[in-house]
């Protein structure tokens, strides 16, 4: 054991004088939490500070709840009891991830409390990661089983400066960076701060699966200081335990990225006893809602090595009406006129080895969950994709999770739109293959948004990013190596390729504003990558700026690169290769003199372990590498 737990009458004294009650490190030593009781103003209050390597990080943070009845639980704490140090190191395989195998290691310990103005226990659990420090209170204990409702949540993350972050107030929106002082309210999570030049955090939540979801806001004092904002009341029979409130905490931007694994550690492991049907892979959006399109993309998908054909809106009437039944085929003429046998298209992708996905709004989720579940089993149908979700307010928040549920008693598997962040619960429900959260190709997100997604709300899980190779909107903002790049840089099990394109003909879509896939060189890559990967690193990356992001699969390795505002070199050593072999590097760049639509250059080269990779991107540029053992 590292450390010697303290006896309760030794702590209770410690507490009662204000003094530094107990330390828990983190495995390395470099990650401290202290606790100490805090008597101010006629209040006790539990208050913890975090410092890495020596240096403050987090200072005097209290947590504390208001009752419905505006009773606030948290502000007349007396020491009960503490738990065992315990130290848990273990290792697990997701069945879809950033790597193969994930590291869950960690230092923890319970101290119980007794507010008694509230007439309420609260027992704080603690973790100490490598990579991060999480919380959870339980209110109540096992003695009580009566009725609770928390009106408010006031956890405290006041920080040790005024540090930048990066701010947005909605799951799809624009990011700013402002001081943590001016931060305002209703501020998703995860919120990436910037500490120092070699120190970055990030604010997160893990678990939440049957509570409000947790946003965020400053103080409102001028300090430094985050506070939880609930979504909606939560309430419950005691003991009422909240989500993981995550500090994250890396040397830079990429260090947090590849450290994200542990949001899935501090979620319960997997549920499904059998998960060989929950397979990964890359999806093409059928848009012509006809039987005879739907066949050329299953042809289509077949032939590059796609996995999935997804039928989005309209195909059981309009989305946005009430009255539409999501039990039919029915379809929505504003969107084709039809015929559409889906029976047929799923029996003729099932010979081809290819998963029918369909899209379902939550309006007749709502209403016919119960029912179109165990019927897409029927049907042959591999997975359903969640759209405009309800998120947010507990009861949605338990809706949502609960669907998730539902649908993996019937083996199928899910992707949430729209405004749903992730919370780790793939791990436990790892049917939950992906969801938006997310500002993705189809809304035109800028280079620099797209670089700070990656640093902020990737943080949080997958992210369905929705590329779309040929569209106009490509050439006009961003380049075509890197939309190839986004393929290995944006995680996500299953890969929406290609949203606004199509492999159709003009007379099989009927709408001559759809963008043609056209047999262009580098779309080899896109038949290659994978999905889901065994190793992840950041080779650099500057939220904002720039990402340089390698993952491997198997022997080969996939470098995706992204660059936003202004040209860049640079330089990397391959060392992450096995030494002693030779591979080939094939790389996808942007060549602007090349007298082709996509304007993408394709070079080979061979390099080894001592090789050094150099990138030259232009503003709002991007390239694309596999590096496979040579031949």
């Amino acid at each position: 054991m590292r450390f010697a737990t303290l006896a309760c009458a030794a702590l209770s004294i410690a507490l009662g004088s204000s003094a530094i009650a107990y330390e828990l490190k983190s495995p390395d030593g470099q990650i401290q939490v202290q606790l100490e009781l805090k008597e101010s103003d006629g209040k006790s209050q539990l208050r913890y500070q975090v410092s890495v390597a020596g240096e403050p990080l987090i200072d005097d943070s209290s947590i504390t709840f208001v009752r419905k009845d505006n009773v606030v639980i948290g502000d007349h704490l007396k020491f009960v009891s503490q738990g065992d140090l315990r130290s848990h190191d273990e290792t697990w395989n997701p069945v879809c991830g950033e790597r193969a195998e994930i590291r869950d290691q960690y230092q923890s310990q319970t101290f119980q409390f007794v507010d008694t103005e509230a007439d309420c226990p609260l027992t704080i659990e603690l973790r100490c990661y490598d990579c991060g420090v999480a919380f959870r209170t339980t209110l109540g204990d096992a003695g009580s089983s009566g009725p609770l409702t928390i009106k408010e949540e006031r956890s405290e993350f006041r920080f040790a400066g005024d540090y930048p972050a990066w701010r947005t107030t909605s799951a799809q929106g624009e990011y700013d960076k402002v001081p943590l002082s001016k931060l305002g309210t209703n501020v998703e999570r995860p919120l990436t701060v910037e500490v120092s030049d070699n120190r970055c955090a990030a604010i997160a939540e893990a678990q939440l699966v049957d509570y409000a979801a947790m946003r965020l806001r400053a103080a409102g004092d001028g300090s430094p200081t985050v506070v939880s904002q609930l979504r909606s009341e939560v309430s419950g029979k005691t003991p009422l335990t909240t989500p993981w409130r995550v500090i994250m905490i890396g040397g830079s931007p990429g260090d947090l990225l590849e450290h994200d694994d542990l949001i899935l550690n501090l979620n319960e492991p997997c549920a499904i006893a059998d998960t060989s049907w929950i397979k990964p892979g890359k999806v093409i959006r059928e848009i012509s809602l006809t039987t005879e399109g739907a066949k050329t993309c299953v042809d289509f998908a077949a032939a590059n090595n796609f996995q999935y054909v997804e039928f989005d809106a309209g195909w059981y009437g309009y989305e946005y009406d009430d009255a539409s039944d999501a039990t039919t085929v029915t379809l929505d003429p504003r969107r084709s006129a039809g015929p559409l046998d889906l029976q047929d298209v799923i029996k003729y992708a099932k010979e081809r080895n290819i998963g029918i996905l369909v899209y379902v709004n939550r309006r007749a989720l709502e209403k016919q969950l119960d029912e179109i579940l165990p019927l897409y089993k029927s049907w042959g149908i591999a997975g359903v994709k969640y759209g405009f979700v309800n998120v947010g307010s507990q009861q949605w928040t338990a809706w949502l999770h609960d669907a998730v549920r539902k649908a993996a008693d019937h083996q199928l598997m899910v992707d949430i739109h729209d405004e749903y962040r992730p919370v780790g619960y793939s791990r436990t429900y790892p049917n939950l293959m992906t969801q938006e959260g997310v500002r993705g190709d189809e809304a035109t997100p800028s280079t620099s948004l797209a670089v700070t997604t990656l640093f902020t709300r990737n943080l949080a899980g997958a992210a369905d990013h929705t590329i779309c190779y040929f569209d106009p909107r490509v050439d006009k903002n961003w380049s075509h190596g890197q939309q190839l790049a986004k393929a290995v840089c944006t995680y996500s099990p299953w890969q929406f390729i290609y949203w606004y394109d199509t492999p159709l003909t003009s007379q099989q879509d009927g709408k001559k504003s759809r963008s043609r896939i056209v047999a262009s060189p580098e779309l080899e890559f896109y038949k290659q990558v994978p999905t889901v990967w065994d190793e992840t690193r950041v080779l650099d990356g500057k939220i904002g700026e720039y990402a340089v992001i390698a993952r491997r699969s198997g022997d080969d390795w996939y470098i995706g690169a992204i660059n936003a505002n202004q040209k860049r070199e640079f330089s990397f050593p391959l060392d992450f290769l096995a030494a002693d072999k030779t591979y080939q590097a094939r790389s996808y760049r942007d060549d602007p003199t090349l007298n082709t639509k996509t304007k993408v250059r394709i070079e080979d080269e061979q390099v080894n372990a001592e090789s050094e990779l150099v990138l030259t991107l232009e503003p709002n540029g991007g390239e694309a590498i596999r590096i496979s053992p040579a031949k």
